[in-house]
């Protein structure tokens, strides 16, 4: 026997020929029954009438195309402007979260607690009706200030779960407080942190939707105009069979983004984090730059 298969037999025994056969006859049956609900869902659409000409016939004009086209740029240009902040944010309001000046950490916390508390649809409310903000920046500020909390409480996590042996360590060499962070805490804290930032980004881009209640030309305002019009005949279940995969698809592509980010880190020698415990007095650090006495 392998040590791989040691290994992957530690924690359960290896299945005999009955319980791979008991298997398979589950696998076939479980695959028949959702063939069966497809199948069953695929019939009540047909029964009323969702596969008709009349209802799809608006997709094969351009002006509906363009339409879509443009609602799905405006997405992804609200995503990718509420991430970049959302990111900023949740670095910056975890710093403070473990800073060692309590006022500096107790406002970090209010800010985050409040944030996260607050619904995100109120505060894009509250940022366009109150504030009389435009619709796009009323909604990346609400998702910004949102998703920014919950991936504060992210980073402050993941640099709390490295071993704090290393911090020691590292404080032992005469590191300061922010090269012990930049170079020891932070790398080994992405490996635990990014499974949870790539979560918390498909639900920014999920969210992005809730700007066609503030009338932003989205991805689903685009769809809700085309739903609601008489002429074809409220065309509501093929307008939802069309947007719903484009959006299972975006976030399909950006959680495969994040593991290709993960496996690159893993073979990336560059992205890896000191080794304090085996470094000497007189280690250089990444770029060249020796440990320097800790901070007063």
């Amino acid at each position: 026997m392998t040590v791989k298969t040691a290994a992957a037999t530690a924690l359960y025994d290896v299945p005999g020929p009955r319980t791979r056969k008991r298997h398979r006859v589950y696998g076939v049956l479980s695959t028949a029954a959702l063939l069966a609900l497809v199948a069953w869902v695929l019939y009540l659409l047909a029964e009323t009438g969702q596969f008709t000409y009349t209802k799809w016939m608006p997709f094969e004009y351009v002006g509906i195309q363009k339409l879509l086209l443009r609602g799905l740029g405006n997405t992804l240009k609200a995503f990718s402007i509420a991430a970049v902040l959302s990111l900023a944010l949740g670095g910056l309001l975890a710093t403070g979260r473990l800073s060692d000046h309590a006022p500096v950490r107790l406002l970090s916390t209010l800010v985050v607690e409040f944030f996260r508390a607050m619904p995100l649809l109120v505060m894009i409310f509250f940022i366009f009706v109150a504030l009389k903000a435009q619709p796009l920046p009323a909604l990346v500020a609400g998702l910004t200030l949102y998703n920014g909390s919950v991936l504060a409480e992210v980073f402050r996590s993941g640099v709390n779960s490295v071993d704090r042996g290393q911090k020691e360590a590292a404080y032992a060499l005469g590191l300061r407080k922010t090269q012990v962070m930049s170079y020891v805490l932070a790398p080994q804290a992405v490996r635990a942190m990014l499974p949870a930032i790539i979560s918390q980004l498909v639900v920014a881009l999920k969210d992005t939707s809730l700007g066609f209640l503030i009338t932003y030309e989205e991805f689903l305002h685009a769809g809700k105009l085309i739903a609601s019009n008489l002429d074809y005949d409220l065309p509501f279940i093929p307008v939802v069979m069309v947007i719903s995969p484009i959006y299972i698809g975006m976030c399909m592509l950006l959680s495969g983004v994040a593991q290709w980010v993960s496996r690159w880190e893993r073979r990336s020698p560059k992205t890896g984090a000191v080794e304090v415990a085996a470094a000497g007095p007189g280690t250089l650090l990444p770029g060249g730059a020796p440990p320097t006495g800790p901070e007063p």
